[in-house]
């Protein structure tokens, strides 16, 4: 079952300079590896006259490498991709993208420097990163009877739920939002109160998260 982590917040930019080079590091929200890659490729059109884009992305829980990729974008091979990709790893982040934009400054940092130089960017962007918690959700039709309601409305809080549509015919019916680790519970907790009355029924979706 997929679990609640962190994701970025919103897109976050840092910048410093080492030995005349402009470093530019910008962390957005990846949920999909498409979505990843249309963020490189804003942030590599936005600084196009740049001399390297460097990135790398994680999508899925913070550290998963089943969905991951990274480039070091013309940078000695290892230099710069494989370090912020490790950083990203181990952030406690998912669903993460960075891009490194580099501006060189005639001062050679070698390869080590190179590896600090943007593994540096990465870490300095997320120890200011503003986070959320992302929610994987599910959606739920209840169909009930009338003096049931009550009873509906009050377990809501308690499972983080929330209704997101209902309409009222010869018996009142719901479609409730809410995480997916508490949609059993919270079944359970409904069928209890009206006494197997009710008619539940997850509705079929894709994933949504919060």
């Amino acid at each position: 079952m997929a679990s609640r982590y962190l994701v970025p917040a919103t897109v976050w930019r840092v910048e410093e300079e080492i030995k005349r080079s402009r470093f530019i590091t910008t962390i957005g929200y990846a949920p999909t590896v498409e979505e990843a890659r249309a963020f490189i490729a804003s942030v590599r059109q936005e600084f196009a006259d740049a001399n390297h884009n460097c990135w790398a992305y994680v999508v899925g829980p913070p550290g998963a490498t089943a969905q991951i990729g990274m480039s070091d974008d013309g940078e000695p091979h290892g230099s710069a991709g494989r370090p912020m990709l490790t950083v990203l790893l181990h952030s406690g982040v998912g669903d993460i993208c960075a891009v490194v934009t580099r501006y060189f400054g005639g001062v050679l940092l070698g390869v080590g420097g190179l590896v600090r130089a943007y593994s540096g960017g990465v870490q300095l962007a997320l120890s200011t990163l503003p986070t959320r918690e992302r929610v994987p959700t599910a959606l739920l039709d209840v169909l009930l009877d009338y003096s049931a309601i009550t009873l509906l409305q009050r377990l809501l809080p308690a499972y983080e739920a929330s209704i997101v549509e209902q309409e009222f015919g010869v018996d009142a019916s719901f479609r409730i939002q809410l995480p997916l680790n508490q949609l059993d519970a919270f079944r359970n907790a409904l069928t209890e109160a009206t006494h197997g009355q009710a008619l539940l029924e997850v509705a079929p979706s894709e994933e949504n998260a919060l």
